[in-house]
């Protein structure tokens, strides 16, 4: 059993719609109280709040807002475990502090659990129904639908979506053959076999209408919210067109990553490809006088999404019973390497073909994927495989670490006059 994530198009009439406004904007303001809470509580008297404490004053805290209680207790729990989440996550490095939320950036709530909602579906459209609200017509299909566990609502560039989380059953369809990869900026995915994949370059198709707009942005009367200056409308209509050009790039990205992998899943089922640190290529660049390329050859990584492609083929060669290999960068050096003889010699970047003594002349990126592809299947694959490159964070809080851990109860408080 495996979980998969589903994203449908909301589509609520008027009223509908302004209450769920309504009900984000009180999620937001929950948000803000318990990290506010948290930080008065440890800046002043030095204690430490947790998730328990917060969650246990949420019945007395109905009480007196009385308008959360529409809103359930389950979404309400999960509202105060993405503070908790956000201070572990800072604790653990893997994030910055938590802040403050306006209106504008808080985009939705979780109900973590099947209370408070129902998907009339069958993974192919249907109906969202939320309690004290009604049905919601959705629109999307499901590659693989199964039980509904979780959803959120999320509100982005104007429309409604509900993510909803299922627990199914995928299978997919692939083939027996091995192939090596090899990620870069000049050609984006390079096969063992001799298959190329060019780089679609969406951001710098979409980059001289993004600046354009930018130029009009920076022309309007923006907001300072220290002065108390309210952004003007113009501001506001500048800043929705560059939002959206990013959004259809982002979209556009998405849909091309999907479909490479799908593809080189379907023909192989076994993938090697070499161990990258992504964080240290996309680092920021230092001061000095290749600042500017340095910039633009992080534009040109982000822009292929090398992450985002290895995390799609490996899931998708889960869902098949597939191998994926990762080779180790240092110790094989696949761009230096012959994939014929095995002779190691350094190469600039410039140099795009790949020329040995012994007669082997290769692109350089195809090259790359044929020793890294040799190399794995060299060795005990099926132990290779259950390396990852990709350090997955434990212990972050989530809600299935929670049911591992009792339940605390409040203490009750001393009545007054009693010792």
């Amino acid at each position: 059993m495996a979980t998969r994530r589903v994203t449908f198009r909301l589509y609520p009439n008027k009223n509908q719609e302004e209450k769920l406004h309504y009900w984000r904007r009180l999620h937001k303001d929950l948000f803000n109280a318990c990290l506010s809470q948290r930080k008065v509580e440890y800046e002043r008297f030095g204690k430490s709040i947790s998730y328990y404490d917060q969650q246990n004053t949420l019945p007395a805290f109905k009480e007196c807002w009385y308008e959360y209680k529409e809103l359930g207790s389950h979404a309400l729990q999960a509202t105060v475990k993405r503070v908790d989440f956000a201070y572990k996550r800072f604790f653990q490095k893997l994030g910055g502090k938590p802040r403050f939320k306006s209106a504008r950036d808080y985009r939705g709530w979780t109900y973590p659990c099947k209370a408070g909602w129902k998907a009339t579906t069958n993974g192919e459209n249907g109906y969202l129904v939320l309690s004290n609200l009604g049905k919601i017509q959705m629109r999307g299909k499901a590659r693989t639908w199964g039980m509904p566990t979780t959803c959120t609502i999320v509100w982005k560039q104007g429309k409604w979506y509900a993510s909803i989380t299922v627990d199914c059953q995928p299978v997919r369809e692939t083939d027996t053959n091995s192939v090596g990869l090899d990620f870069g900026t000049y050609h984006a995915v390079a096969c063992s076999d001799g298959a190329i994949i060019d780089n679609p370059r969406f951001l710098a198709s979409t980059q001289d209408k993004v600046r354009k707009v930018s130029r009009k942005l920076s022309k309007k009367r923006a907001p300072n919210f220290k002065k108390k200056i309210k952004a003007s409308k113009r501001w506001r209509k500048a800043r929705k067109q560059v939002s959206q050009l990013q959004q259809k790039v982002a979209r556009q990205r998405e849909n091309w990553q999907h479909r490479v992998a799908a593809q080189i899943v379907s023909r192989n089922s076994m993938v090697a490809t070499e161990k990258l640190n992504l964080k240290g290529m996309t680092a920021k660049a230092k001061n000095g006088k290749r600042k500017a390329q340095k910039t633009g050859l992080n534009r040109c990584l982000l822009d292929v999404g090398i992450g985002n492609i290895l995390s799609l083929i490996k899931y998708k060669l889960d869902e098949c019973q597939g191998v994926f290999v990762e080779v180790p960068t240092k110790q094989v050096a696949p761009s230096q390497t012959c994939p014929n003889c095995g002779h190691k010699q350094k190469k600039d970047l410039s140099e795009r073909v790949h020329r040995c003594d012994c007669g082997c002349v290769l692109d350089r990126d195809v090259a790359a994927a044929q020793v890294m592809l040799k190399w794995a299947l060299g060795t005990n694959v099926l132990n290779l495989g259950e390396e990852s490159s990709t350090q997955i964070p434990t212990n972050c809080g989530g809600f299935r670490q929670l049911t591992s851990v009792r339940r605390q109860k409040p203490l009750p408080q001393p009545q007054a006059g009693s010792v």
